[in-house]
């Protein structure tokens, strides 16, 4: 694994040492499927088009996760490239159910164990579903469990690693007025 900003002390496993909780989550999770990647660290940024750039890939291979609940405690995760939406009846047609919603916050964090804004497939405190966009290919760029780290790596790769359902579930994004 390749980091962009490491700190100079690390743990015999490689990881640098004293990281937040969902980074060090995120770097376990990859050692663990064996996933090879880049982290950068770029600090907060205002919009999904400066995380790109700061990540060095174009906005559709940034990708985002979203946590969608089927209801009681049922969820899954979602990723989908950062221009695009999730098109729900697509999705309800996937999972073969006529209701989904997506979480408040609070709820989001307690079911992944990271705040919105650091939402990854990688390293949630509880496995859960995930279902990627068919587009979610090649070279892309992922949250990496805090604000401002990004996790470059094989889309794929990563699809297989985390035996996630792959299907075109997403629109394109539609401009606001």
């Amino acid at each position: 694994m390749t980091d962009h900003a490491a700190s100079p002390t690390e743990d015999p496993s490689g990881t640098p040492a004293h990281l937040p909780d969902g980074e060090r989550r995120v770097r376990d999770a990859l050692t663990s499927l064996g996933l090879e990647a880049s982290v950068t660290r770029h600090g907060r940024v205002s919009s999904l088009a400066e995380a790109a750039a700061a990540r060095g890939v174009t906005p559709d291979r940034l990708i985002k996760t979203m946590v969608v609940r089927r209801g009681g405690d049922d969820y899954l995760l979602v990723l989908v490239p950062g221009n695009r939406t999730i098109s729900w009846p697509k999705l309800r047609a996937l999972l073969g159910v006529s209701r989904l919603s997506m979480p408040d916050a609070a709820t989001a964090l307690a079911v992944t164990g990271f705040e919105r804004g650091t939402i990854t497939p990688l390293g949630t405190t509880r496995a859960w579903p995930v279902v990627a966009d068919a587009r979610v290919t090649g070279v892309i760029s992922i949250g990496g469990g805090g604000h401002g780290v990004g996790v470059t790596l094989d889309g794929d790769a990563l699809v297989a690693a985390l035996g996630a359902t792959s299907a075109d579930v997403t629109d394109p994004e539609q401009p606001t007025a």
